[in-house]
């Protein structure tokens, strides 16, 4: 039996009134938020308005989050599962995150240039040889005290159980720079997972008005779980495998596996 998430062409494809109408919200979201946006960056300071763009369209995309646990604030790697783009939305509006994401985004139209007001750190994974720099560009941040969210599977999962962790994607923290802390975050579809992943064949256009024409709300609990100790061992594959077991227990725990 196929997986729910992984439904014919015409069903991925289908654009509802709901959905459209969501987009129109959207958008009107981006147009209000832009221009005092673009003013805070003019005067070189933080921008608030990124953080109310992401929590908006996470809410109109029908995100409905709960948090557990207590959230590392500053000077923080959060490692977490992937299911959907919706992680993004959550954790970006949630807990003030930037991102580590495939270079691809950046050549995007519009998708590129939002993720950029917003310091994405993009790594190019088939350029090996620019790897150092890359670690260079995500050790700065976390420097900085900026939050990152790495997503160590490397691609998104089905929400119930993990793909392998990618050791390569810890090169920055391998050993953490002074004063930063690795921690580990579950982030919890239950029941819903299976048909909230994007997997398979399904692009990410028909992903994105698939969960758009969704009636029912999406119920995310983001589970902050207990940083690494500073003890870890620190190389970048004791540190995956130790970041993977935290997220694996977790979800054992609350029955996703």
């Amino acid at each position: 039996m196929a997986s729910p998430s992984i439904a014919s062409a015409t069903d991925r494809a289908r654009i509802t009134p709901q959905a459209i109408l969501r987009l129109v919200a959207m958008a009107g979201v981006l147009l209000f938020l832009i221009v005092p946006h673009l003013c805070y960056r003019a005067a070189g300071r933080p921008s608030p308005m990124v953080m109310a763009f992401l929590n908006a369209v996470g809410w109109l995309a029908g995100l409905r989050i709960r948090t557990t646990g207590k959230r590392l604030r500053r000077g923080v790697l959060f490692a977490a599962n992937h299911v959907s783009w919706l992680d993004i939305l959550a954790l970006g509006g949630a807990a003030r995150s930037a991102f580590v994401s495939k270079s691809e985004v950046r050549d995007t139209p519009l998708l590129g240039w939002l993720a950029d007001q917003n310091h994405t750190i993009y790594v190019e994974r088939s350029a090996k040889r620019d790897v150092h720099a890359q670690a260079l560009t995500l050790h700065g941040e976390l420097k900085r005290g900026h939050p990152v969210t790495l997503f160590p599977e490397g691609t998104t999962g089905p929400g119930q159980g993990l793909l392998p962790f990618r050791a390569s994607l810890f090169q920055a923290v391998a050993p953490p720079p002074p004063g930063v802390r690795i921690q580990p975050v579950l982030l919890d579809y239950g029941a819903d997972g299976p048909r909230i992943a994007w997997l398979g064949a399904e692009s990410g256009l028909a992903n994105f008005w698939r969960i758009l024409s969704r009636w029912r709300g999406i119920a995310l609990t983001i589970h902050y779980l207990d940083p690494l100790p500073f003890d870890t061992a620190h190389d970048r594959k004791a540190i995956a495998e130790a970041c993977r077991a935290a997220i694996m227990q977790r979800m054992v725990a609350e029955g996703l596996c």
